[in-house]
């Protein structure tokens, strides 16, 4: 794409910024919904910084990547500082996101079983609608690999599904 200079950056972020808000705004918990702006932040600070690794036509992609990354570090951070809290007072229990959005207590049961990793190449895709070659870029794998992890992860998701209970 070459050097993306300041007017080009703001075009990208004003474009995607909505959708990568959403995409923490989904999967927040631990942390709290009022860190999405915070979140948000980060990711376009680094992806300004990095305005020139920007793919051409791949810029959501690798944005949610960027994000993805922002949010990994939040949620440790949150983790570190959670440890040392605890021993002054008890955690509330919160449903995560995915327990908010899915009714079916099956479909919650099942993504429940499922690893972190398969749960979020399967949430990317079916949430966000990102396709093979940008789950690719967003999980920063080629697309070989992201071809066989979604198959993989959608194959164990229907494995735990047919074997859940129905309420």
């Amino acid at each position: 794409m070459g050097p993306i200079d300041a007017d080009q950056f703001g075009l990208i972020a004003r474009e995607h910024s909505p959708a990568i808000g959403n995409y923490l705004r989904r999967r927040m918990y631990p942390l709290s919904m009022s860190d999405v702006d915070d979140l948000v932040e980060e990711t376009l600070i680094i992806a300004w910084r990095r305005r020139n690794d920007i793919p051409a036509g791949a810029e959501l992609p690798w944005m949610i990547g960027v994000a993805r990354n922002v949010l990994r570090n939040a949620r440790r951070s949150r983790m570190r500082r959670s440890n040392l809290e605890s021993s002054l007072r008890a955690q509330p229990n919160d449903a995560s996101a995915e327990d908010y959005v899915v009714a079916d207590a099956s479909v919650r049961d099942a993504l429940a079983k499922l690893s972190d990793d398969d749960r979020e190449i399967l949430m990317l895709n079916a949430w966000d609608g990102l396709d093979i070659h940008a789950l690719a870029t967003a999980l920063d794998v080629t697309t070989n690999v992201a071809a066989v992890r979604l198959t993989r992860a959608q194959a164990r998701f229907r494995d735990f599904f047919a074997s859940v209970e129905v309420r």
